[in-house]
């Protein structure tokens, strides 16, 4: 009988020649096990999806309470579903004016497509305005709007009218017109390597976008539910985008996406035509679920403000010659080695010790650091001590 190793690499499609190719038999908080019961910290929470820790009890019990009820029941948008009505007003809770509409979706890409539709549909313009080294999906719309030309060539041709901006260029800006149908923008830059705008550039990129008619979305896929410290990124900059993305970090686990906007923006996909956006199990019932719970997680426990002082002691204890530059805010951080090299070495190394560590798409040579927020000051020092001990292995 062939292993589990065999079959995933005989039936399952691959991404890369090198995969981890580590088995996990089950999870638990900020642990992943091995059948044989090596324990793994997941220093980037299946990249940035479980914010609260690998099935938290709460959202468990979400998802089997309404696995007892229903669960696929019709395509998006027909039927009234209470964990769809439920979790759409939960979120709309904690989002200022005018965010009132939400679309649910399966994935951050979906939401990504969607908000394009949305913006060309609400501007009728055509053009968008993206920004180089971005990511925000791997379907052909979002793969149009991503900023490393490497990953897009093969798949050409792509959308028409796009256009990319440097990050944090204030002269740039001119460059957004009465032409422009929307700026997409991460409001953290996630796979550059985790790169921050500047507060006075946000407050610019709005002005300019709010000038020329042109919608702002801010892509909170990878920040979002708070791991910066808020319980969105945007919320450090002081300005308010006219679409939000959602997705990882907003299923506790399960597959969820949104993209939101007023209900003025949102009502055009009504008609002319009518079904302007359709999915078939965008907002699944149990997906749904799972995001109330996690949702209200986040804000019961208040994980969103630990975050901040647990910053700071990842900060205090990365401190090694062979680090360059560590580069974000809250937990979503990135440490710079200067090579890829290094990084896969010291990659496998922490590996090998217990503990899951990544780099970037677009900045191989760096590591991402972004854990579960529930992640204590015992386990980030451990965190800590094998980074430093594979940089000195490695040197």
């Amino acid at each position: 009988m062939l292993s589990h190793k065999q079959l995933f690499l005989l039936n399952t499609a691959q991404t890369s020649d090198s995969p981890k190719m580590l088995e996990i038999e089950r999870s638990e908080g900020l642990y992943l096990y091995s059948p044989g019961g090596k324990k793994y910290l997941d220093l980037i929470s299946g990249f940035a999806v479980s914010n609260v820790g690998h099935r938290h009890p709460k959202v468990v019990q979400a998802i089997k309470d309404q696995v007892d009820r229903y669960l696929h029941l019709t395509v998006y948008g027909e039927f009234i579903q209470a964990p769809q009505v439920q979790f759409a007003k939960k979120l709309i809770s904690v989002l200022p004016p005018p965010f009132s509409s939400v679309y649910f979706v399966n994935s951050g890409a979906e939401a990504t497509e969607g908000a394009l539709k949305l913006a060309k549909r609400f501007t009728n313009r055509s053009e968008i305005i993206a920004f180089k080294n971005s990511y925000h999906g791997s379907t052909h719309g979002a793969l149009s709007v991503m900023g490393n030309e490497h990953y897009k060539q093969a798949y050409r041709p792509l959308l028409p009218d796009i256009r990319f901006l440097d990050f944090n260029k204030t002269e740039q800006l001119s460059q957004i017109t009465e032409h422009t149908a929307a700026v997409i923008m991460e409001s953290i830059q996630g796979e550059a390597g985790i790169r921050v705008p500047e507060e006075d550039y946000m407050k610019a990129l709005r002005k300019r976008c709010t000038e020329t008619g042109t919608l702002l979305i801010l892509d909170e896929i990878q920040s979002g539910f708070g791991r910066t410290g808020r319980m969105f990124a945007f919320e450090h900059f002081g300005v308010i985008p006219d679409i939000l993305l959602l997705a990882k970090g907003m299923g506790g686990g399960m597959p969820m996406g949104a993209f939101i906007a007023s209900k003025e923006v949102m009502d055009v996909l009504k008609e002319n035509p009518i079904l302007g956006h359709i999915t078939t199990f965008g907002g699944h019932p149990v997906s749904c679920a799972a995001g109330l719970a996690t949702l209200e997680v986040l804000l019961d426990e208040q994980l969103y403000n630990q975050v901040a002082e647990k910053e700071v002691l990842f900060r205090e204890l990365l401190k090694h010659p062979m680090i360059q530059e560590i580069r974000g805010k809250g937990l979503m951080l990135s440490m710079e080695l200067g090579s890829f090299e290094m990084v896969e070495k010291v990659s496998k190394y922490c590996l090998e010790k217990g503990l899951i560590i990544d780099w970037f798409l677009h900045c191989e040579t760096a590591m991402r650091i972004a854990p579960p927020l529930i992640i204590d000051e015992l386990a980030i020092r451990f965190a800590c001590e094998t980074i430093c001990e594979a940089l000195d292995h490695c040197a």
